[in-house]
């Protein structure tokens, strides 16, 4: 799994202290790597997501034929979300995100019914999105993100070649004056 930078830049916290706004940091032998304020944003945007699937009314669902087979994709991204981050998770920090982000707890609650303190329990969030942000992304052989490859049906394997053709203006050209050097 390759990240760009263009994709990393784009995702990045601009007031990340590891990164300041890049989205690739410098790894132990010079690598770069994607910061963790990258993976927690492709969490943040595909959870985004798995909420406004789940919330929508089922009755107004949409089917789309891909293939020979029909299929609903807001149904289909919820139970992957959800299965791909039950197998990813441990019990505990499965207990943390289903408190948290699928019951909607706050944090004073979620540290009362686990018995943690604050500072545990954000540091086990912020451990758990980015764990799952990565797995979103980087899920072989169809990830969760970016959105619009598993809702739309490409995929990056796929070699786009686009060709832009400049027409060609009939007549004489134009070239703007030139100063020339004194």
């Amino acid at each position: 799994m390759e990240w760009t930078r263009s994709e990393t830049l784009a995702l990045a916290a601009n007031a990340c202290v590891y990164c300041h706004g890049l989205g690739l940091r410098t790894g132990r032998r010079g690598h770069e790597k994607p910061c963790l304020c990258v993976f927690r944003s492709v969490f943040r945007i595909c959870f985004k997501r798995f909420r406004l699937c789940h919330e929508r009314e089922k009755n107004k669902t949409c089917v789309s034929l891909e293939g020979n087979v029909w299929s609903r994709k807001n149904e289909e991204f919820v139970a992957d979300f959800l299965s791909v981050t039950r197998r990813a998770l441990h019990d505990e920090d499965w207990k943390i995100f289903n408190y948290h982000f699928l019951l909607g707890a706050d944090w004073r609650l979620c540290c009362r019914k686990l018995n943690m303190d604050r500072g545990a329990f954000f540091h086990e969030v912020y451990r758990i999105t980015s764990r799952l942000g990565r797995l979103y992304r980087e899920l072989q052989p169809y990830s969760l993100f970016p959105l619009d490859e598993y809702f739309n049906g490409t995929t990056r394997e796929r070699n786009r070649v686009l060709e832009f053709r400049a027409r060609r203006r009939e007549g004489p050209s134009f070239t703007p004056p030139v100063r020339e050097a004194a």
